[in-house]
């Protein structure tokens, strides 16, 4: 048990360095990725650690993909991409919470919540950072109306199909963990691209408002996305 501990405690730690590093995240934040990352290890064991890596790996690329054109554009990532504290527990504190209930309950329903929330996190991301660049003619959720790329709220048919895919990337993870593998995919994925949706809407109202900001409208999404993805589940089985 300590051995395991041990072992876990210096993975996370790598990685958290390693982050820092490589300029994906600040110290606070590198420390609270490390702080989850061992919650997650911890809870759900390997595959729902090895999908928050992923997304971050992932995040990483699509934010640093054409990064001095979307600066250019006013369109890239404050802080020169580089994250904090907020930004990891506004993706993972979600999947934190369903994963608590899964260790208790032991249910499928809450790994199809659990995958559901990253792959919101990770559908926003890719859609948010890849959509500026492809999605030429974005237009804004709530009325449909012309928006400029990058505003709260806005989306585009290239943002909406990097949505599907990178809820997609996620939903493979949690095959493994359930023998309900096609029910699995579908809820998982589909609850992942409601979830980035609604981020979008969540964006384009309570965020403009000053109600919500970034990181409380990805923590907000993904619990969504993540109920969302638990009731197919539930309902499909």
């Amino acid at each position: 048990m300590l051995e395991r501990l041990a072992v876990d405690v210096a993975v996370v730690a790598g990685l958290g360095i390693g982050s820092y590093k490589l300029k994906a995240l600040d110290a606070k934040g590198a420390l609270a990725a490390a702080a989850v990352g061992l919650v997650v290890l911890e809870l759900g064991g390997f595959y729902p650690f090895l999908a928050m890596v992923t997304f971050v790996v992932l995040g990483v690329l699509a934010t640093k993909y054409r990064f001095r054109e979307k600066a250019k554009l006013g369109l890239a990532q404050s802080r020169n991409g580089v994250r904090g504290w907020g930004n990891v527990l506004g993706n993972g504190l979600a999947a934190v919470i369903f994963l608590a209930f899964e260790y208790f309950s032991h249910m499928d329903v809450f790994w199809a919540a659990t995958f559901a929330s990253i792959a919101t996190v990770n559908g926003d991301t890719l859609a948010s950072e890849l959509g500026k660049i492809f999605g030429k003619n974005p237009r804004l959720i709530t009325t449909f109306e012309p928006a400029r790329p990058g505003v709260n709220g806005a989306i585009s048919w290239p943002g909406e199909l990097f949505a599907l895919l990178g809820s997609f990337i996620m939903a493979l993870f949690a095959l493994p963990l359930t023998e309900q593998k096609i029910i699995m995919l579908l809820a998982v994925t589909i609850g992942g691209f409601i979830g980035v949706n609604l981020d979008s809407l969540i964006g384009a109202t309570l965020e403009n408002e000053g109600i919500t900001n970034n990181n409380s409208t990805n923590f907000l999404a993904s619990l969504f996305g993540g109920f969302i993805g638990a009731l197919l589940f539930y309902v499909l089985t």
